[in-house]
């Protein structure tokens, strides 16, 4: 799910279990100004990977992307592509013969840049020198259009629409310039909100927590097993803890199945879990111990806060983009 609106949370969900279907990512292209995003109450509710570029200052999202990097979602593969302007982290995403844009291309416009870091000059760069060089017939879906429109084409844009008629980047910079536009009506709730949505106090609170400061007090030996719950993408981009077993969360209830590794590890050792951030492991204990797994714990901060404490880390194979 991309761009979800925080008022249909509801619907959403209704949506998913008429139609017999598991969440397993909600990707927000930016930050928004004008609405509260549904991300942080899907992800409480399913259990969801919650995903944003890497660029993004929201406090805590569990998986962050980079330019071209790939999102592997139960066989469709969506490609990111940063496309700064109308902030500084948006990001569109391309999947075979749509891209879903955010707020970078509307149907009929382009996402204003006058405020959270946007840049007219970088808009334009994103629109001419990647989006529109997409195949015309490439549908575009937007993250909204209050006209009520849902869907549009590469080729419509280029033809029809009245901010991409320019011959440089400095005319687009002075059309988007002399705008004047208001503040979102929203805006200064939205934006405090959905800088805050990735933080799961209640829950991290609840499970058993091992600081990575503890576990390195007498590394390399360590009483526990960890796992790393991250996506291999992740994994080679980013480095591992070394020796720690790799246990995906997309799949992670399986490993708690009756004959799952994960059961079987956690009968001779005790177990930590990892992720990027924490997110993911504090999920991923409460899915171990309502599967009757109770000799898991997880690592606040995730893999992020193990390098910022020192932690030993390894690379392996080329990084996947």
């Amino acid at each position: 799910m991309i761009d979800p609106v925080l008022e249909q949370t509801g619907r959403y969900l209704k949506l998913l279990e008429e139609l017999d279907l598991r969440l397993v990512k909600v990707i927000d292209t930016h930050i928004h100004a004008d609405h509260v995003s549904a991300m942080g109450r899907l992800r409480d509710a399913t259990r969801c990977v919650t995903v944003m570029g890497e660029q993004s200052p929201a406090d805590f999202v569990s998986m962050r992307v980079g330019d071209n990097e790939k999102i592997g979602i139960e066989g469709l593969s969506l490609t990111a592509l940063h496309t700064p302007g109308h902030t500084s982290e948006s990001y569109s995403f391309l999947m075979n013969d749509r891209v879903f844009t955010g707020d970078t291309l509307l149907i009929r416009g382009t996402g204003r840049t006058d405020f959270q870091n946007g840049d007219p000059y970088d808009q334009y760069h994103s629109l001419f020198d990647r989006l529109l060089k997409l195949p015309e017939q490439t549908l575009v879906f937007p993250a909204h259009d209050y006209k009520g429109d849902t869907v549009t084409t590469i080729g419509e844009e280029k033809a029809h629409n009245p901010r991409l008629q320019v011959g440089s980047a400095e005319e687009y910079a002075e059309l988007m310039n002399s705008l004047n536009l208001p503040n979102p009506k929203m805006m200064d709730v939205a934006v405090p909100e959905n800088l805050r949505l990735g933080l799961r106090m209640d829950a991290q609170a609840r499970v058993r927590a091992h600081p990575a400061e503890d576990i390195l007090m007498n590394w390399p030996a360590t009483e526990f097993r960890l796992v790393d719950l991250r996506e291999e993408s992740e994994r080679r981009r980013d480095g591992v803890i070394p020796g720690s077993l790799h246990m995906p969360y997309d799949k992670f209830a399986a490993f708690c199945g009756a004959s799952g590794e994960l059961r079987q590890v956690a009968e001779r050792k005790p177990v930590v879990l990892y992720c990027a951030v924490g997110e993911r492991s504090t999920l991923a204990v409460e899915i171990a111990v309502e599967a009757g797994i109770t000799n898991v714990g997880h690592m606040p901060g995730g893999f992020r806060y193990w390098k910022t404490v020192g932690g030993p880390v390894e690379f392996y194979g080329p990084s996947i983009n």
